[in-house]
Order: structure tokens, then sequence, then C-alpha cells
């Protein structure tokens, strides 16, 4: 098939590359004129395992091109792929999403950026396919994905875009597009509250003296509560599940119904940053010029994504409390705001009162732990993923705090 991706972010990229993949010729469109510029050249700065190698196949094998603007022709389906960020009021922007099908893209269009419930409907003949790429996962996601979502008025557009991912083999879902579009918010949501409850579970551990880790083991193996979503942290953050569980209030807000599980799953996770450094307050005293090395920038492993991350957010709490922060993470080279980012976890070890771990790296787990001792002013550790290897770190001569603990 002929198909045409509006948007080369994340959702957009993986889509295009993984469409060639197999085997359909693929056109991807973005307004950004040097990203497509430096896509064309096989340059992809994405932090995406998998990703570089399918574009530059792509781009090898003649089944993926990249053009400049917002406009394709010549396809049978144009998948939708522009972002739809949080917008002033809480509600998701869909200013990007407007734009695109106002101008009635060609062939079947097909919506994957996630818009609000209800939006499909004032689009006749549009396909709503909410995507479920986890970043750091995206490629893996999209070709064997556990479950594709379609949503549409006409049955048989319905199932000519299911069947564009048959060689997946994942199980369908048809249904109607406001069904289609809920199911996204639905899921991300339902995985927000999952965590902000294992994130006060953390929290009454420390208060009663019991292991998370034991906790969680034995929540996990119950089938009706499930493994994921139960590793306590900073907070979750990421460019989905902020601006869902917002856009869903929202929703459900303006459909008259009441949304308090949600709303408290919300506010558990404001709270997560100033709990943090309470938890380094109480163990160095004053923030007031405490020198703190951070091991970790992104809002998780296996990406160099910023957007809504936690460790940004703990950061900034303890710079506004007069903090002096260093930051080490495989993925950021560029200072930030209030944060000197160094090259090496040695340097961000060097001379400080505390070390804290924000973002779950495997990395961080074979790290020299003798050698960042020798570095530290305090060997002092704070590991808010619970990432660490107690043994190892402790026998290197730090002491070490963990979340749940």
């Amino acid at each position: 098939m002929r198909i045409g991706v509006i948007g080369a972010g994340y959702v957009g990229l993986t889509t295009a590359a993984c469409f060639a993949h197999l085997g359909h010729h693929v056109v991807c469109a973005d307004v950004d004129e040097a990203k497509i510029e430096a896509l064309t050249a096989g340059e992809v700065t994405l932090h995406e395992p998998g990703l570089r190698e399918l574009v530059a196949q792509g781009l090898a094998g003649g089944g993926l091109v990249f053009v400049p603007g917002s406009e394709l022709s010549d396809v049978d389906f144009t998948f939708v792929c522009v972002p739809t960020p949080t917008g002033a009021d809480g509600e998701a922007d869909l200013s990007a999403v407007e734009e695109v099908l106002g101008r009635s893209p060609q062939g079947v269009v097909v919506l994957k950026s996630t818009v609000p419930v209800g939006t499909a409907a004032r689009y006749p003949g549009v396909v709503s396919n909410p995507e479920f790429l986890r970043e750091g996962h995206a490629v893996e996601d999209f070709l064997r994905p556990q479950r594709v979502v379609v949503g549409a008025r006409d049955e048989r557009q319905a199932h000519a875009v299911a069947e564009l991912y048959a060689p997946t083999g994942a199980p369908t879902v048809i249904t109607d597009n406001t069904s289609a579009e809920l199911v996204k918010y639905a899921s991300n949501c339902f995985l927000a509250l999952k965590l902000s409850y294992v994130n006060t579970v953390a929290e009454l551990c420390e208060n009663l003296g019991a292991d998370i880790d034991g906790v969680t083991e034995g929540m996990r193996l119950d089938d009706r509560i499930g493994a994921s979503c139960l590793a306590p942290g900073p907070g979750w953050g990421g460019s989905c599940l902020p601006k869902d569980t917002l856009a869903l209030l929202a929703t459900a807000k303006a459909a008259g119904v009441e949304f308090p599980t949600l709303d408290g799953a919300i506010t558990t996770n404001r709270h997560q940053p100033r709990r943090v450094a309470d938890r380094i307050r109480a163990e160095i005293g004053s923030l007031d010029g405490a020198r703190i090395g951070l091991l970790g920038l992104t809002f998780k492993a296996g990406t160099n994504d910023l957007r809504d991350s936690p460790a940004l957010a703990v950061a900034e709490v303890l710079a506004r409390e007069g903090a002096e922060l260093k930051a080490f993470d495989p993925c950021v080279r560029e200072d930030r705001p209030g944060i000197a980012v160094v090259e090496t976890a040695a340097e961000a070890a060097d001379g400080v009162d505390v070390l804290v771990v924000l973002t779950e790296w495997p990395e961080f787990a074979e790290l020299d732990w003798p050698e960042l001792a020798r570095h530290a002013g305090t060997p002092l550790i704070f590991d808010t993923r619970n990432v660490l290897p107690r043994d190892k770190v402790t026998e290197a001569g730090f002491r070490l705090i963990t979340t749940g603990r």
C-alpha cells in the first residue's frame, strides 16, 4: 500500500519506519524542514532502539521517503501523527490536528494522534487508530503490539486499516470512533492510577517499617493486579500520562461526570517531588547551599525525552531551595536550568553531600561504586528508583537510602 504519514515525531517516525519495514511504500511529511533534511540523510535524533536501523533500511530500499510540509498526494492511507500538547486549560491543543484534517487529506484518513474523546465524530470518514507505543520500546510495540484498536463509522475502512497490521499477528478491536479514542485515555489513565497508588504505598511502607519490594512482589502475583507499573519512584511523567490524565479529567468534567480517583492520582503525583526533597532534607539538613549530584534526568530509562520528567521536577524543587545541582544522564549532554550536566557519574559524585538516582537507567547498577565513593564528599545515596545493587553500593562505603523502605 501507499501510506502517507504526517508528523515525524516519536509516533509518526516509528509508524513510517515500521510500515516501510512491513513492505509498504511510505511518505513521511513534517513542517520542520531541518528535521526532514536530517531524516533524509538517515540522521535520527530520537533515542529509540532499532529506529535508526529501520529508517536506514527504508531509505536504502526506497520504501521510505521524507518530504517537507503537511500535505500528501497519491496515497491510499494518510496517518495523522501530529502533536496534541496540553493547553492552558488542561485540555488538548488540537490546532495541528485541525489544520491537517481541515485540508481533507487523501485516501483513508487515520487519526493516530491522541485526541479528546469525540474529536473524530466532527470529521466524517476519519478512522481512529490510537497508538500504544512506549518510549524506549516504540519499534517493538509497533511490530509486536499487544492489541490494535480501530474505530470508524465505515466498517470497510476499519478493516482496511486493521489489515495493514495483519503481519504483526496482534488481536484487533474494531469499534466506533468514540470508543477507540476512549480506549487510549482509559488505558493510560489506569496506568497513572497504578503508579500513584504504588508511590503512596511506598510512603506508607517507610512510615510503618515495611519493605515495598516484598509488598509489590506479593501484589504482582495476583493476576487481577498484574506485574506492570508497580515500581515506586519520584513520580510519573513523559509525553503521555501527564497530558492524558488532564485531558480525560477535562472530558469527564465537560460530560458532567465526577472522576475523583483520577483527580487523586494527579494530586498524588504532584506531591512526589516534594516528598523526595523532604527525605533528602531529613538526611542532610538544610538544602540551601547543599551540593547534590543527580543520576538521571530523562523521564524514564531508554529515552532521551525530558518532557514532564519527574527527575526535572525534583531538581526544580531542590534548586528553588538553594541546592547546587550537577547531573549525569547517558542521553543528556546540555545543561538544564539550575543544573550543570557533566559527562560522567564520577563527576556528578565529586564533592557532593548526597547522590540521588532519579532515572532507572540499568547502567547505573554497573557503575564503579568504589570510585564514586572516593569522589563523593559524603558517601550517601538516595535511590528513588530502587535500581542499585545494595551489597555492592554499601560494600563500597556508601549509606544507601531507598524508596519504600
